[in-house]
């Protein structure tokens, strides 16, 4: 549970869970988050091995991220957790 325990890290992963996104993209994806905030998010879940972050040589600078296979793996998981949600915490 360590390595997803920013705030954060589980509406990152549900945005990516639709496949790559650009930075902005996500930003609008993951509601509420400020841009220093998902920076950080993105940099220790990068650092997790969760995401992939691919950078291209693009004016203005294109930056794309995605789910490792690490990451692909939590999909199950939180979908569960979202039918748990939907149950228990209406």
């Amino acid at each position: 549970m360590g390595i997803i325990k920013g705030r954060w890290s589980f509406p990152i992963i549900r945005a990516l869970m639709n496949g790559t996104m650009r930075f902005k993209e996500l930003e609008r994806n993951v509601s509420s988050i400020n841009t220093r905030m998902l920076v950080k998010e993105l940099k220790e879940m990068e650092a997790e091995g969760l995401v992939i972050r691919k950078a291209y040589a693009t004016v203005p600078p294109t930056v794309e991220y995605s789910l490792t296979e690490k990451g692909q793996a939590l999909k199950p998981v939180i979908v569960e957790i979202e039918k748990w949600a939907e149950k228990f915490l209406q």
